[in-house]
């Protein structure tokens, strides 16, 4: 008997193990070569595909392969970033981020033998400005400096770098900077990676620090626009108090302004030669490639860079905090609040748990922040999200009062969130269905190129075994609920930064005189032998492909006669359906207010929380949204559950109950929106004045109900209003497989009784005629921003190719006509942009328009130096000749997808095109020369007068420069909106 009650236990143990192996997938890490024989490592089961090499040198290389488009998004990253910034030098990885776009001693110089002199002398001026101690021996150092820097100007090449980006079709040529990161990037055609991976690796072969006096002055404009950013305060104040010995808190990656203004060009190139090494980077290459070939391209560019013995700062350790720690912060925006709780970094059991913890607490729809304080509209609004890094992580609370409460009202409704989480106030089923609402969110990150090589980059920074990363999700799965509410108990205690967002004047502003920089030389005229060289590589050619939307739209029908049109999904189980309805706002003001109530609403069978939670636990999401001339009702999710989301979605619609309390609180809502809106001075520029610029008093930004009008609306007549939506003309749009259940379920839930009725009349706004005007409002900032606006022409079809090609040339991008001008050569402006906007529906007019951000002392300059381009556009034939071969390769290497083939054709459709009119244009611009584009400037922008919106600090207000571009009026913000009915108009 013992022998056989053995063998019976020893079978169980096969039997669990054997579960447990179904149950559980595998991720194990396999190490193999490739056909050079170059070493790479997989995970099993990784959905991504990921190829990870590491090359003799130590660069590591992220490859992974996607054919969906003929493109490749590109990220080179160095494990470095603002924490190692030398205390004296803060700001330097950044600015560094910078320079390495200027060129190397082959890229951007017409003789380096005699520029180098120059360049050598600039870093002896920057040594000794930084040691002088006297204001006025320190302005005469800077004066010589500028000197100098406009005599090596003559042997300097502006934008070389940008513009053999620009002539590959490349997108996105950008780069960023944080605490340990720097990462670079671009997104390319895959027929030009062999030239791409050659420009970079000359690229971080040296630094040459070139038109570095011009580009500090930009980089001091970013950091005016940070003290403009009331968010940016208040998160740097949280910062401050959650790490007050580490970095993080003590150092930002824009660093101090007086470092700014006194750097030095000695620790910059100390700073490359330590950190900039292959064993301290990565490259990230995600979409349409060959591994064999890409990797062996990889190893012949980057894998003769010499490996360096590098050893990274030991960064201060923080004190556990044991009580509440307050800090306060001052602006011109509306109020907020802020919460955080220091946790461990990466790699660390705190990630998993916070993380978890993070998503019980707001999801979007079933946390405990989402139901007890958005849904009941307990607070203007409220959220939470974690980031991880490598010492430390942290977890924030952010919270707006609504109106009349106070910020510690909100500070106590948010903490008593916590304290229900660590009560264990939520489902059992909540950790699985977070854990599947990730799992969503990763599959469609996985889709998306740069979302995916935005994952290899953290995989890299933060030193992730990727076969961890993989499993993350379902190491979550086994946190059981008695696990969270314990650590929850140990971690959530009073060891948080609580950081109130205040209205008022901001006391610690740096305000600095106008330099008075000399405008460098750009040389235009002239090319580097090694961009001479790059031009004549060949690369395959790409065709472009174009879309017949007659036959890759498919259309069917409901049982009801309703028109289905539908696009295959074929990359996973996910789906999307529009129900679309062809009118808005415009057809009926009250249609875009009943869509934003139907979201506080129940049913006669359920409450407005078990509604949450029931679309919830299905893994879908469902909205109403309202533009000026649609409507849309949306469900999306994992299709296997389509019908019952469906059917749980015509259940609200047909059996919404009005709230009178949910609805007099919705209003406030609105009312405080609007209060708050009237406070970003973005909003300000981009709708209220914008809005005024274009159409006057007679806009519909301005065309609102006033809030007395909200109030004596019944809310009975928006439900009924949404419910009478069904009876309407309507159409639905589909992603996603299996389309003949999708449309089963649609004839089985969505009833439709009688035929459709037509209509409301949209209301039509007229745009008036510009120029001659300048709108300014009022606003506590220190730089000032100018946009400027004319109306053109009525929409035509024949001029989308020349505009597009002009776009290139003149206005947008780093290496476009208006921001060399304006930020390369005179450095008044961190952003400065052109453009000849096209109209989004037909017979609507088309519009010129630029924008210049600057410091208020630069105001006159910027203002001349914008209106002498926007007059006389500069001829330079090489530059245009990259930007048509620029916008040709972006066109050829463009491919519309998946739902994106439906949504194009829609705006298609909305300018009277009933087809894929790239081909006209990318034929057009084939034969496009620089006379043809001249002739575009000479009829639809030189010569424009402008309405010019002006948003900036009355105080430093420049009027004498303002009223040479026309008759100067101040807006108040109340009237822009048309927020109160008295008119307040100053002249």
């Amino acid at each position: 008997m013992k022998k056989i009650k053995i063998l019976a236990f020893s079978l169980l143990i096969v039997a669990a193990v054997g579960c447990k192996t179904e149950n559980e997938k595998n991720y194990k890490v396999t190490s193999q070569k490739d056909a050079n024989g170059i070493t790479y490592e997989t995970v099993e089961n990784d959905p991504t595909g990921l190829r990870l090499y590491t090359l003799d040198n130590g660069l590591k290389v992220y490859l992974s392969k996607n054919e969906d488009e003929p493109k490749i998004q590109t990220y080179i990253a160095v494990r470095a970033g603002s924490n190692y910034d030398p205390k004296e030098s803060t700001g330097l990885a950044h600015y560094l981020e910078h320079m390495v776009f200027k060129g190397t001693h082959k890229i951007g110089t017409a003789d380096w033998e005699k520029e180098k002199g120059y360049l050598n002398k600039i870093s002896d001026l920057y040594e000794q400005h930084r040691a002088e101690q006297d204001p006025e021996k320190k302005k005469a150092i800077y004066q010589e400096i500028d000197k100098v820097s406009l005599e090596a100007s003559n042997y300097s090449i502006a934008n070389e770098y940008d513009k053999m980006t620009a002539s590959l079709g490349a997108t996105g040529t950008n780069a960023y900077t944080w605490f340990e990161q720097t990462v670079y990037t671009n997104k390319i055609p895959s027929n030009e990676f062999n030239k791409w991976i050659s420009l970079e690796a000359e690229r971080f072969s040296t630094l040459v620090l070139r038109l570095f006096h011009t580009e500090l002055e930009a980089v001091f404009e970013e950091f005016n626009r940070g003290q403009d950013n009331d968010f940016r305060k208040r998160y740097a104040a949280m910062l401050d108090g959650l790490f007050p010995n580490h970095p993080y808190g003590q150092q930002t990656t824009i660093g101090t302004g007086e470092h700014l203004k006194n750097p030095s060009m000695v620790d910059i190139h100390n700073y490359f030669n330590k950190y900039y090494v292959p064993n301290n980077m990565a490259i990230i290459l995600v979409g349409d490639l060959d591994f064999d070939k890409t990797i062996a391209k990889v190893n012949d560019a980057f894998g003769k860079f010499e490996k360096k013995e590098l050893t990274h700062p030991t960064l201060p350790k923080e004190a556990p905090i044991t009580a509440p720690i307050v800090n306060e912060v001052f602006g011109p925006t509306s109020e907020s609040i802020s919460i955080a709780y220091r946790s461990g970094g990466v790699n660390t059991n705190d990630e998993k748990k916070v993380t978890l913890a993070d998503m019980i607490m707001a999801n979007g729809n079933a946390g405990l922040i989402d139901l007890n304080l958005n849904q009941k509209q307990a607070v203007q609004g409220a959220s939470c999200s974690t980031t991880f890094l490598n010492d430390y992580g942290y977890h924030t609370f952010t919270g707006s009062p609504k109106s009349g409460q106070s910020l510690d009202e909100v500070k106590d409704l948010l903490l008593a969130q916590v304290t229900k989480l660590k009560n264990g106030e939520f489902e059992e089923w909540m950790i699985d269905a977070v854990v599947n609402d990730l799992k969503l969110s990763e599959t469609r990150q996985y889709e998306n190129n740069s979302a995916l090589a935005n994952k290899y980059v953290d995989a890299f920074i933060y030193q992730q075994n990727w076969a961890d990363r993989v499993q993350f999700l379902d190491d979550l799965k086994k946190i059981s609920k008695e696990e969270l509410v314990a650590f929850a108990n140990d971690f959530y205690k009073d060891n948080y930064v609580v950081t109130y967002k205040r209205k008022g004047e901001d006391k610690n502003i740096v305000k600095v005189e106008n330099p008075g920089i000399t405008p460098v030389n750009l040389n235009r005229d002239k090319s580097s032998d090694y961009i001479k060289a790059f031009n004549k590589m060949e690369s395959e050619e790409l065709k472009p492909q174009f879309v017949d939307y007659k036959t890759a739209i498919k259309e069917s029908k409901t049982a009801n006669d309703i028109k289905v049109s539908y696009v295959l999904n074929e990359k996973n189980d996910l789906f999307d359906m529009n129900i679309i309805f062809d009118m808005g706002s415009d057809n009926d003001k009250k249609l875009s207010l009943a869509a934003g109530y139907l979201e506080y609403l129940g049913t006669d069978k359920y409450t407005n929380e078990a509604l949450k939670k029931e679309f919830y636990k299905l893994g879908i999401s469902y909205y109403v949204s309202t533009a000026s001339d649609k409507t849309y009702v949306g469900l999306n999710g994992l299709k296997e559950n389509l019908p019952k989301g469906l059917a749980l979605l015509e259940h609200l619609w047909d059996n919404a109950k009005a709230d009178e309390d949910a609805y007099n609180k919705y209003v406030e809502k609105i009312y405080k929106g609007r209060e708050d809106g009237k406070t970003q001075k973005g909003n300000i520029l981009w709708n209220g004045l914008m809005n005024y610029g274009k159409y006057g008093e007679d806009s519909p930004l301005r065309d609102i109900m006033q809030i007395d009008e909200l109030k004596a609306i019944n809310p009975e007549e928006l439900v009924a209003l949404i419910k009478d939506m069904k009876n309407y003309k309507q159409r639905v749009f589909y992603y996603g497989k299996d389309v003949e259940n999708a449309i089963a379920a649609l004839d089985k839930e969505h009833k439709i009784y009688g035929a459709l009725k037509e209509y409301p009349i949209a209301k039509e706004y007229k745009e008036t005629e510009t120029g001659g005007n300048v709108f300014f409002t009022d606003y506590d900032m220190v730089q000032t921003e100018l946009l400027f606006l004319a109306k053109g022409d009525p929409f035509k079809p024949e001029n989308m190719a020349a505009s597009t090609l002009f776009n290139t040339y003149f206005g947008s991008g780093l290496s476009s006509i208006v921001f060399q001008e304006i930020r390369e050569s005179k450095s008044l402006a961190y952003s400065a942009f052109a453009s000849y906007q096209g109209a989004s529906k037909k017979d609507d007019p088309n519009y010129v328009m630029a924008y210049v951000g600057t410091q208020a002392n630069k105001l006159e300059q910027a203002v001349d130096a914008m209106m002498e381009l926007m007059n006389d556009m500069p001829e330079a034939d090489k530059q245009f000749q990259a930007a048509k071969e620029s916008t040709l390769k972006k066109l050829a290497a463009q491919r519309i997808t998946k739902s994106n083939i439906f949504w194009s054709y829609e705006r298609l459709q909305k300018l009277g095109i009933d087809n894929d009119n790239r081909e006209e244009m990318y034929n057009t611009i084939k034969n496009m020369t620089m006379e043809d584009l001249k002739g575009f400037f000479d009829s639809n922008i030189k010569g424009e007068t402008y309405n010019v919106m002006v948003i900036g600090n009355k105080k430093d207000l420049d009027v004498k420069s303002l009223k040479k571009l026309g008759k100067i009026k101040e807006l108040e913000v109340d009237y822009l909106f048309n927020y109160v009915d008295k008119k307040k108009v100053k002249s």
